[in-house]
């Protein structure tokens, strides 16, 4: 498989973007330290501020699961189906991020839309893994 071809150039856009949300969850966490008056290094403070901290560290915990298989995936699975669950999996996590930053009971949706599209990803590494290995 080619690094250059339309299938990869999808899936660096959506690591792009899956960077830029994680990003701007990390300026959320920021934004209301400040608003707030938590300094640093303090993670605990005002309830919005602890919704934020833990907006932002579950992705940096979903973050590695979902790269590595998004890679994966588009190496030994190339179809557009790869790029194409990226973008439900950042969709998920601004859901997530909005449900949560809301009220944390409304946090499932987002949370189970991400998981179905990384495990959904971690699927297709492994079925295309698998497919070549019996080549060999």
């Amino acid at each position: 498989m080619s690094l250059d071809t339309p299938v990869m150039a999808w899936t660096a856009l959506v690591t792009i973007l899956a960077c830029l949300v994680y990003a701007y969850m990390g300026i959320n966490v920021g934004r209301m330290r400040g608003k707030h008056g938590v300094k640093a290094p303090a993670m605990t403070g005002h309830a919005e501020f602890e919704r934020a901290v833990r907006v932002h560290m579950n992705a940096l915990e979903w973050l590695p699961i979902f790269l590595a298989s998004l890679w994966l995936a588009a190496f030994y699975f190339p179809s557009y189906l790869v790029p194409g669950l990226g973008v439900v999996w950042i969709l998920g996590r601004i859901v997530y991020m909005t449900g949560y930053m809301a009220d944390p009971e409304k946090r499932s949706m987002g949370f189970a839309v991400q998981a179905l599209a990384a495990l959904a990803l971690l699927i297709l590494a492994v079925v295309g893994i698998v497919s070549v290995l019996m080549m060999i």
